[in-house]
């Protein structure tokens, strides 16, 4: 593979807080050196200059639907997206047909990632057999098949006892425990945030307190258990005052949020647009502030993009009828830096922290770091760049994203996988 050079860029890298104009060495699958003036004859060159050079970006969040529903998407097409958003890695959940609940469907994940995905590729195992919320999975068989949390995602564990048991055993394996927050009952029926402008559609409304309430209930457990803990897209106010609370008291318990949640309101959504329909749902001014704030201070750990890709004709059925869930590999870190970075309310650093460190440490992945012996896996970021998203050009399988059309100012340019160039921006 020889040797490579990523030149002049500016390395910002929150695990060693480096942030200055320096070269990247990087010698098969590894990085060798990070320093200034580098200079290795015959080494080829990746001249980064007037950009940042960031370890490689990692998605926690993420929807493949393979196997299962491949005219959705695959682990192939999922991956491509994933790399031109800068994602290096991607975590994929286990809501697939059938569920990954077992070695068999996680071997069969992990397999058709090595022939075909460009990024790397990592599984969550069900919590629940058949995530029925009913019997655990089994969850040690799983650790040892190469999962690296566990979730029942869309359909959260509903059962405090089943959750509980469940942290226990994921504390012995070393794995997190990522939910889901909802509370089906209170939430049942609902297509949109319940407000004023749920009201003002004539559709059914799902409440705050829907997630808060297990919320409140999982951080509860997972003090009596230990366990390490995750919030997936969490999205209201009260739950990330919880959160930083648990957090303020030592307990192992982190969180995601979704670009869509810092950027749209459920007042900004498209009437009647499926486009605009997702779980949780966008949520009212307030609970979008104070994720602005959760971001800005600290208490959350990770932006994930909660990825879920449904065909056009899934899409186009009436807005109560159609599936919950939008695209956004390739939109994240143009969101972030709209409405986080330019407006004054995070560093660079802090951006780059969120999709690196952040969720690096949430899972325990062996990633997020540019320094010798690591993964030479690396986003290269144009801060400055200005581009208009078009959704008929996506590597997704799906088209279902609220942003087409948006202009962005900010976004990957390059994404770099053990070394290789697996995909760069050609135009703005």
């Amino acid at each position: 593979m020889g040797k490579l050079i990523i030149k002049n860029g500016r390395v910002i890298d929150p695990a060693t807080r480096r942030d200055e104009t320096a070269d990247l060495l990087i010698e098969g699958f590894h990085i060798e050196a990070v320093e200034p003036n580098i200079e290795v004859e015959g080494a080829r060159v990746y001249d980064a200059a007037g950009k940042i050079v960031a370890p490689g970006f990692i998605d926690l969040h993420v929807h493949l639907r393979e196997p299962g529903l491949p005219h959705a998407e695959t682990i192939e097409t999922g991956a491509r997206a994933a790399a031109a958003g800068g994602f290096t890695r991607i975590c994929c959940m286990p809501n697939t047909q059938p569920v990954n609940d077992s070695a068999t469907v996680t071997g069969y994940i992990l397999e058709k990632a090595r022939q075909s995905a460009v990024v790397k590729v990592h599984p969550i195992g069900a919590i629940t057999q058949g995530s029925k919320g009913e019997e655990l999975a089994p969850i040690g068989t799983l650790k040892r098949a190469g999962v690296v949390a566990i979730s029942d995602d869309g359909m959260p564990v509903m059962n405090a006892r089943v959750m509980r048991r469940a942290m226990e055993l994921a504390r012995s394996f070393g794995l997190t425990v990522v939910q889901h927050c909802e509370d089906l009952h209170l939430s049942s029926g609902g297509d949109m945030h319940e407000g004023v402008a749920s009201c003002r559609r004539g559709l059914r409304g799902i409440p705050a307190c829907s997630e808060d309430v297990m919320v409140a209930r999982d951080l509860l457990l997972a003090e009596i258990t230990g366990a390490r803990y995750h919030v997936a897209h969490l999205s209201t106010k009260n739950s990330m005052a919880m959160v930083a609370f648990a957090k303020s008291r030592g307990l192992p318990v982190t969180c995601e949020v979704t670009p869509h949640h810092l950027a749209l309101t459920d007042e900004d959504s498209i009437p009647y647009d499926s486009n605009f329909k997702m779980k949780p749902p966008l949520r009212g001014r307030e609970h979008l502030e104070a994720l602005l704030e959760g971001v800005a201070d600290g208490t959350v750990d990770a932006v994930a993009t909660d990825h879920a890709p449904h065909t056009g004709y899934q899409k186009m059925q009436e807005f109560e009828r159609c599936p919950f869930g939008v695209i956004g590999l390739e939109t994240a870190v143009a969101v972030v830096f709209d409405v986080l970075f330019h407006p004054g309310r995070i560093s660079l650093m802090r951006l780059v922290e969120l999709f690196t460190t952040g969720p690096a440490q949430a899972f325990g992945l062996p990633a997020g770091r540019l320094a010798p012996g690591e993964a030479a896996d690396v986003t290269i970021l144009d801060p400055e760049l200005e581009w208009t998203y078009d959704v008929n050009r996506t590597f997704s399988k799906s088209k279902n994203s609220p942003f087409d059309g948006r202009r962005f100012r900010g976004a990957a340019v390059a994404t770099f996988v053990d070394g290789q160039l697996v995909w760069e921006r050609k135009d703005g």
